[in-house]
C-alpha cells in the first residue's frame, strides 16, 4: 500500500518547517567561533584593541602612530608589522630590492648546416646500398 494523502501533506509540513527554522544550534556555535576568530584576528598588546581579519599593515601601523605616544615600535604591538616599512606601504620597493642577481640568459645552440656536419664525418640519412656490379 502506499502512503495516503494525510502523510504526504504532514512530511511536506514537516519540510517546509524546517527551511523554516534555519540552522541548528551546531551550525549556530561554530558561525559564532567563526565569526570572534575574524573579529579579532589581530589585537593590539598594548591598548588589547581588535582588528578585523582583513585589516591591512598601513591600517595596523596607522593605529600605532595615532593611539600610542610618538616612538612606540609597531612591532611591540602586531608581530605582523615586522617587515612593514611606512615609507612603501603597499610593498612595491621590497621586490625590487629582494630579486637579486640578475641571471644571464643562456645563449641558443648554433644550428648547424649540412656541409659542417658532413665535414665532421656523418652523414645524413640512411646510407644507400651500392651497386653490385
Amino acid at each position: 500500500m502506499g502512503k495516503g494523502s494525510n502523510v504526504q501533506k504532514a512530511q511536506a509540513a514537516r519540510e517546509r518547517n524546517q527551511k523554516k527554522q534555519g540552522k541548528s544550534d551546531e551550525e549556530r556555535k561554530a558561525a559564532k567561533a567563526k565569526a570572534d576568530a575574524d573579529a579579532s584576528a589581530f589585537c593590539c598588546k598594548l591598548c588589547k584593541q581588535t582588528f578585523m581579519v582583513n585589516a591591512k599593515p598601513p591600517v595596523l601601523y596607522l593605529h600605532v602612530t595615532s593611539k600610542h605616544p610618538a616612538g612606540t615600535d609597531p612591532v611591540s604591538c602586531f608581530d605582523s608589522l615586522k617587515d612593514f616599512d611606512p615609507n612603501d606601504p603597499k610593498g612595491l620597493k621590497k621586490p625590487a630590492a629582494a630579486a637579486g642577481p640578475v641571471k644571464p640568459k643562456k645563449s641558443k645552440k648554433k644550428e648547424e648546416n649540412l656541409e659542417d656536419l658532413l665535414d665532421a664525418g656523418l652523414s645524413m640519412g640512411k646510407k644507400k646500398k651500392a651497386a653490385k656490379n
